[in-house]
């Protein structure tokens, strides 16, 4: 399985610069001087087997974005753009236009590159000017945190925020008009969570929704949702022992105590609730894939849920990512590692096969076929996973 070659790009939070990861180190745009690894991941691969890895601050990658020969990498410090055929970047962040650095999401919206960020709305990079416009609560946003972006085959724009979902009719973000916003109350609860994370299309105009109360459906006007009560995410008891994350939110948030209060889940002072949806995908044939907050991978075929965790293969219950690649493979990020499904059954890849970090919450595929895959600390460009 050490059949990997990797590029790691990095951005360093808090001491003012970025740094690109190189074969032989890790270089600064303030020196031309080349440095050593710092702080590699203790199981990191042999350096004979032609792995890199680098280590600078405490930068988490959220989302990466392949573009032709250039790769968009959203951080918490910023969004990186790398030229693979030049082997050249630049960094934009609050210094460049953006109104914050932390960035969850990163799309294509007509041609142009948007940024979701933490608190700061929603960006839209003009590459020829270089410059950003930005849509927040004043135009409306329902939140300023963005956590995803889609847009319909009608032209309908969806935002998932922190307070609800918006949707922009004919996507004319400049049109106040056009702006509706979707919450829990003008739902009557078929958005089942202000809290939204992704989207996904569905079919004939349909779209899927992941919150942190459970999934979401609207489609014609009517909304429709499934939580755990309907098979979403695994029991407690079957993870109990497999909760990897000791320290509740519940115990530093209103906002997530009560959720556990609302599940029932006051007495588990874990990391762990399974209507927590993190990732979402839709697969070619229809059918939804939920990746939950330690309640494992959940697959929903419209009538009947299949709950996957750790005791199937999986590498972890914390699911953070879902990417489907060229060929249909179905990959999972997690807590401990990353997985492909194979034949119903899961391959895993650790750092012990040239990960930079078990933690992923990113991937997408090259155009040459490369996997880049984004984690706590770093991306790794893989030319094989086989």
């Amino acid at each position: 399985m050490k059949n990997l070659l990797i590029v790691v790009t990095i951005v360093a939070v808090g001491i003012g610069a970025y740094y690109v990861g190189t074969r032989q180190g890790v270089s600064s745009p303030a020196s031309d001087a080349v440095m050593p690894a710092a702080h590699p991941p203790v199981d990191a691969p042999d350096p004979n087997e032609h792995f890199t890895h680098f280590r600078v601050g405490e930068s988490n990658v959220k989302s990466i974005l392949a573009d032709g020969e250039i790769m968009w990498v959203g951080t918490s410090g910023g969004v990186i753009r790398y030229d693979t055929t030049s082997d050249s970047y630049k960094l934009y962040d609050n210094r460049t236009g953006l109104l914050a650095n932390g960035i969850f999401h990163l799309s294509k919206l007509d041609g142009q590159v948007v940024a979701g960020t933490y608190g700061g709305g929603l960006s839209i990079l003009d590459e020829q000017s270089e410059t950003w416009k930005t849509y927040n609560i004043p135009d409306g946003l329902g939140d300023g945190f963005i956590y995803d972006v889609l847009k319909l085959d009608n032209g309908d724009v969806w935002i998932a925020t922190w307070s609800g979902v918006n949707r922009i009719r004919g996507g004319d973000l400049d049109d106040r008009s056009k702006w509706d916003l979707y919450t829990v109350a003008n739902t009557n609860g078929g958005l089942p969570n202000d809290w939204v994370y992704a989207l996904q299309a569905g079919k004939d105009g349909a779209v899927w929704l992941a919150t942190e109360g459970g999934l979401s459906h609207f489609a014609d006007g009517e909304w429709q949702s499934w939580g755990h009560a309907d098979g979403l995410g695994a029991k407690y008891e079957v993870v109990k022992s497999q909760i990897e994350f000791r320290n509740d939110p519940a115990q530093y948030s209103e906002h997530h105590a009560r959720q556990k209060e609302e599940m029932g889940l006051q007495d588990v002072d874990v990391a762990f609730n399974p209507n927590y949806i993190v990732a979402l995908l839709v697969d070619d044939d229809g059918t939804v894939w939920a990746g939950t907050w330690g309640g494992g991978l959940s697959h929903f075929d419209g009538e009947n849920w299949k709950v996957y965790t750790v005791s199937d293969g999986l590498p972890g219950n914390h699911v953070f990512m879902l990417h489907q690649d060229d060929q249909g493979k179905l990959w999972i990020g997690t807590n401990n590692g990353l997985a492909r499904m194979d034949d119903g059954g899961f391959r895993k890849f650790t750092t012990a096969d040239g990960l930079y970090s078990n933690r992923v919450f990113a991937m997408t595929t090259g155009a040459d076929g490369s996997r880049w895959i984004g984690s706590f600390g770093g991306v790794a460009r893989v030319t094989s996973l086989d």
